[in-house]
């Protein structure tokens, strides 16, 4: 897991094996422009050009332990690879969704 993101990866990998029996996982993902600073309301914004396009990823677990990393866009595609293989790891232990509440929505509309 070293290179693109190697650390955060580790890091996540031992989240999810923390939470594995009870516990809250979040992961966030959002687009990165690398500024530092909030863009003011008014007056005369300066015009910020990236250089290119970035992910600023976060992962918590709701209390403590907060971690996130910083991808631009020509380490996605390895990135990527290596993020699905680690949540299609640590994803078996999630709940069945009850099948109850739906066939009881279904007849109380016919």
């Amino acid at each position: 897991m070293s290179g693109v993101g190697g650390k955060f990866l580790t890091e996540l990998t031992r989240l999810f094996q923390k939470c594995r029996t009870s516990g809250t996982i979040y992961l966030t993902m959002k687009k990165y422009d690398g500024r530092t600073k909030p863009v003011p309301r008014k007056g005369n914004p300066n015009t910020f050009e990236p250089a290119d396009n970035k992910c600023l990823l976060r992962a918590t677990d709701g209390k403590k332990k907060k971690i996130s990393t910083v991808i631009s866009s020509k380490e996605v595609n390895r990135f990527q690879m290596a993020y699905s293989n680690l949540l299609r790891a640590h994803m078996d232990g999630l709940k069945k969704k009850d099948k109850k509440s739906k066939s009881k929505k279904t007849k109380a509309t016919q």
